[in-house]
Formats: C-alpha cells, sequence, structure tokens
C-alpha cells in the first residue's frame, strides 16, 4: 500500500539512521562526499532541502562547525531527531513541504539535498529550484546527492507505477506519496537549467546515485 510520505517517515524513525547507513549502497561515501562540497566559510549559511535526520550534517559539522543551517522536512519526529543530534549547533528547522515554504532570497551561501527529490517529476522540480536559484547568493550552488533512473524508459516505467498503484488503491489526490520516481540525470539538469541555473556538472556516482553541483 502507497503511504503518504510524512507518514512514512514518521513510522520509521526508529533505525531510520541505521537503514539508511546499512541498506542504502555506498552511503557511507555519499555522505561524506556530499559535506565536503559544501562551503567550509565560517558561518556559512546552507539551505538543506529533505534535511530528515542530518546524516549528512554529522559529516559536515566536522568540516565546519558554525555552519548555519536551515533544514525543511515534512517529518517533524525527524527534524526532532535532526536537533537532538546537534544541540549547540546553529539549526532553523522547518516543518512542511520545500514546494510550499518559502525562501528568502539572496540568503544562502550554498544548499544541498540527499536522498530526498527523486519522488517527483520535472514539471514539479521546476518551480522548486528556480526559488531555489533565486534563494542563493551570487557564487552561491546546489548540491544534489540522489538516485537516479538510468535509462528514459525506467523513468516512465516508475512513474506509469505510481499511477497505477494509485489507480488501484483509489487515490486521486495529488499528495506526495513514498515511490520512488527518480529522473534521469539529463532530465534533472534539465529542469536545473530552465529554473535558472548557469552550469550543473556532475562530481561522481555510485551506481545510480549521483552528486550533482549547479551553480547559481
Amino acid at each position: 500500500m502507497l503511504e503518504k510520505m510524512n507518514e512514512f517517515f514518521n513510522k520509521r524513525l526508529d533505525g531510520y539512521d541505521e537503514h539508511m547507513m546499512t541498506n542504502i549502497e555506498s552511503s557511507d561515501v555519499f555522505y561524506p562526499f556530499t559535506a565536503d562540497c559544501l562551503p567550509k566559510t565560517d558561518g556559512a549559511k546552507v539551505l538543506d532541502l529533505g534535511c530528515g535526520t542530518g546524516l549528512e550534517l554529522e559529516h559536515y559539522f566536522i568540516l565546519n562547525p558554525s555552519a548555519k543551517i536551515t533544514g525543511i522536512d515534512l517529518t517533524e519526529s525527524m527534524l526532532n531527531a535532526l536537533k537532538n543530534k546537534f544541540p549547540e549547533k546553529y539549526l532553523t528547522l522547518i516543518c512542511g513541504s520545500y514546494f510550499d515554504v518559502p525562501f528568502d532570497e539572496n540568503t544562502f551561501d550554498a544548499a544541498v539535498s540527499v536522498e530526498s527529490l527523486h519522488h517527483f517529476t520535472k514539471d514539479e522540480k521546476i518551480p522548486l529550484y528556480t526559488k531555489l536559484c533565486k534563494s542563493l547568493k551570487d557564487g552561491g550552488y546546489f548540491i544534489l546527492t540522489d538516485y537516479f533512473a538510468l535509462t528514459d524508459e525506467d523513468e516512465q516505467a516508475f512513474r506509469k507505477e505510481l499511477l497505477r498503484l494509485k489507480k488501484e488503491q483509489g487515490i486521486d489526490d495529488n499528495g506526495f506519496y513514498h515511490y520512488d520516481t527518480p529522473l534521469t540525470v539529463e532530465h534533472e539538469t534539465e529542469a536545473l537549467l530552465q529554473a535558472g541555473f548557469s552550469s550543473v556538472e556532475v562530481l561522481n556516482n555510485w551506481g545510480a546515485t549521483f552528486t550533482i553541483k549547479s551553480n547559481k
């Protein structure tokens, strides 16, 4: 059965970190790699989309203890876990959808998202990426580490299966349900460029997981 996104993660908070680190291929490598891509300047302001329990922040705060993080997540319990991990760090945590939460313009040195955005279509992402690009300072950038479809056929198959499941289960709303529908790197890049980023480059990959840097 499909579950709404926030309900899915609420139910799985206990053991979430362990699951991500032991069951997601190369997570022991891509979380620290992602952290190392973020700015090291004192007091750097970073926006974290779908921050969850802050797995990449565990590594980032070692590299930049004074970083100021604004984290957005659908799940209050995840945000509480993140707050408890880093009680002395500068955290602004917002419970809500990053599609709906407004972002202050020209505010952040960088933005990051890890294993969160592979549930949405290209058309859904373009408005999000547009406001994300505007939220970055000149010279700012967005680091995206996520799971991608390796072919157009795979991307289409994931989306068709979600629509089939929603129809089968009588779901006719536009809410966010937990089911992986990753784009290809090519289509993700197109969405980022259409949203106003000046350049997009692949920094690394581990199988179907890629780290992409998008410059304002």
